[in-house]
């Protein structure tokens, strides 16, 4: 036997009052847009891990000096500090301080600046004898003198070629092996450059003068003479000096003065 389905459920009867104190519902209409600017947009959020740890933002890189200072010294040619500032301002640039270009720009120069000392040098080296023979031989040795300073009692270890082209003479003691003594200096007057024929005159003033230091070296065919006089060149730069000077072909020490 079947039993009847059971009776199904209507809607409440009635319906409920609204609950008191309850909002009206607001009017219809249209309301105004918000008033239109330009606001600042909002601030960085901070780093943060996966697991919403925040970080702060990183520090900003400090100043590589290191490179500063490679970079000031290859300008100046301090080329040992420039090189060792270089090397460590690149190190620094890895480490995120920056300053690569500078520490590259100090060893550039620095490897500029013995390049142009070692062409220097093989200058020098190259024009040493006429160096030697120059107004500059006494810049690059302290034994040279200026020609025109040759002083009486001076003596020289080697004796010029042309006394005509000489600029400077290497001076020694004369207790050292030597081949030539000054013995006679003549000064002549300032004023226009006298020429040659006066000059000449002044020169033949050396042959007497030696027979007064020294009868014997003047009676030595072993000893000679050379002089040293002022051209028209060198009358310019101030030389106002004939200088007499006794010579041998063999190194001696000691004076010819007896």
């Amino acid at each position: 036997m079947s039993l009847p389905p059971p009776p199904g459920y209507g809607p409440p009867p009635g319906s409920f009052p609204p609950p008191p104190g309850s909002y009206p519902p607001p009017p219809a209409g249209n309301f105004p847009p918000p008033p239109a600017g330009n606001f600042p947009p909002p601030p960085p959020l901070p780093y943060s891990d996966p697991y919403g740890q925040a970080y702060p933002p990183p520090r900003p890189p400090g100043t590589n000096w290191w490179a500063i200072v490679s970079l000031i010294f290859g300008l100046l040619g301090g080329v040992l500090v420039s090189v060792i500032c270089g090397f460590v301002g690149l190190k620094k640039a890895k480490q995120g301080q920056g300053g690569r270009g500078m520490a590259i720009a100090g060893l550039v120069l620095s490897g500029l600046w013995v390049l142009v000392g070692i062409a220097v040098v093989a200058v020098l080296v190259a024009n040493k004898d006429e160096i030697s023979n120059s107004e500059f031989a006494d810049i690059f040795d302290p034994n040279s003198v200026n020609a025109a300073d040759v002083g009486l009692g001076d003596c020289l270890s080697e004796i010029p070629s042309d006394a005509s082209l000489v600029a400077s003479v290497k001076t020694v003691a004369c207790t050292e092996p030597h081949k030539g003594e000054v013995y006679h200096v003549v000064t002549v007057p300032d004023g226009d450059f006298p020429g040659e024929t006066a000059i000449i005159d002044y020169q033949d003033q050396c042959q007497p003068a030696l027979e007064d230091f020294s009868p014997a070296a003047m009676a030595d065919p072993e000893v000679g003479m050379f002089v040293l006089y002022p051209t028209a060149d060198s009358w310019k730069r101030g030389d106002r000096a004939v200088t007499c000077i006794a010579t041998t072909d063999v190194p001696r020490t000691g004076s010819l003065q007896e």
